[in-house]
């Protein structure tokens, strides 16, 4: 029997930056997403993927999307993360942002955005990824916000090392 549970736990082993996903539905409502899964496919052409939950309020719209961005954010903005994690609430209120070039809102205050065209989706089990290819982008200075063990996390924490033996899950 796999332990579903347990698969998550270990899951959390590995680090990842957060990032809030961006784009504006056909309707013209501006649509974000916080994110963890981001990763960047191929240099050449210039591709990046993430993945959304099938279950996600906004899929169909961003299914839809002519483009997105990708906002990377930074150490200090775990309540901007907590803010776009959240459905059913008026995430754009208070949120400085401008619209970029796909028509997709970049947010003020991240460290980095990528601005995509889309490319395929696929389908994931419970996730659907999205690739899409990078039209323009840009970076500033600024530790990333890191997400590790179902907690928000910065790069100067210290993590205690692992106890061995490791359990193994099949």
């Amino acid at each position: 029997m796999f332990d579903s549970a347990a698969y998550r736990r270990a899951l959390g082993r590995f680090a990842t930056g957060v990032a809030v996903v961006t784009a504006t539905a056909q309707d013209g409502q501006a649509i974000g997403l916080t994110i963890s899964s981001f990763n960047s496919v191929s240099l050449d052409p210039p591709l990046i993927l993430f993945s959304l939950a099938k279950s996600a309020r906004s899929i169909t719209a961003m299914q839809g999307a002519e483009g997105f961005a990708i906002n990377i954010l930074g150490a200090d903005q775990r309540e901007l993360s907590d803010q776009f994690a959240r459905a059913l609430c008026d995430k754009w209120a208070t949120v400085e942002h401008v619209i970029g070039l796909v028509r997709a809102p970049l947010l003020a205050a991240a460290i980095a955005h990528f601005e995509c065209a889309p490319w395929a989706q696929y389908d994931g089990g419970d996730h659907l990824i999205f690739v899409a290819r990078v039209l323009g982008f840009a970076d500033a200075n600024g530790q990333p916000l890191v997400f590790f063990q179902g907690a928000y996390r910065t790069l100067a924490e210290d993590v205690r090392p692992p106890q061995w033996p490791l359990p193994i899950h099949y």
